[in-house]
């Protein structure tokens, strides 16, 4: 049982492969998104800043590596309201990403989407094998004890090296190992997690 780690919510999706290099992307319209698709999105990125002025935006990508994310577009940006852009070219530049989406073509209008989110639509995702699971599906399961008391939700990932830790947060936050010892199913359908892991721990 195990974590597709490049594909999690922290470092977020690996894209299919389009062919070498990162230098063009294909074009696509701009396209409001309710707010209550948000479930069904996931969180790769944020825009960081501008660059030039001719409305490339600076990125901080959660991907891993950091350029996959400019092979995932189109990006759904913002918050309450997402628009859907196109990214019609990107690169790697220092240690960020920069990137130019359709319909930003000057530095005002790059400047109004400083500090938005970047989201994919869950099913852009890859297929993973059995038993591999991503980070951003075991988010919000329900955790449950072999005996059925439920600890609580999964409210995060930590990597520690080792091995990974779930944030199970209910009555108070718990720290349980993601080990084929410990966590002896997981239901995504369900929305549940059954741990062999002593609730008073």
């Amino acid at each position: 049982m195990t974590i597709a780690r490049r594909n999690s919510l922290r470092r977020g999706p690996r894209p299919p492969e389009r062919g070498a290099g990162l230098a063009k992307f294909a074009r696509g319209s701009r396209v409001d998104q309710p707010a209550e698709t948000a479930k069904a999105q996931v969180l790769v990125g944020r825009i960081s800043g501008i660059f030039g002025v001719r409305g490339w935006v600076r990125v901080y990508s959660y991907t891993d590596p950091p350029e996959n994310i400019l092979r995932y577009g189109p990006w759904l940006v913002g918050d309450d309201r997402r628009a859907e852009y196109a990214v019609l070219d990107g690169a790697t530049h220092g240690r960020g990403i920069i990137a130019r989406l359709a319909g930003i073509d000057d530095r005002d209008q790059a400047r109004g989407l400083i500090g938005s989110d970047i989201r994919v639509p869950r099913g852009r995702f890859d297929s993973t094998a059995s038993g591999e699971y991503y980070c951003s599906d075991l988010i919000g399961l329900r955790v449950c004890d072999r005996d059925g008391t439920v600890l609580g939700q999964v409210e995060d990932i930590m990597e520690t090296g080792a091995n990974d830790v779930l944030v199970v947060r209910g009555e108070r936050r718990r720290l349980v190992p993601y080990l084929a010892t410990v966590v002896r199913s997981v239901d995504i359908a369900a929305g549940t997690m059954e741990v062999d892991w002593d609730a008073d721990f």
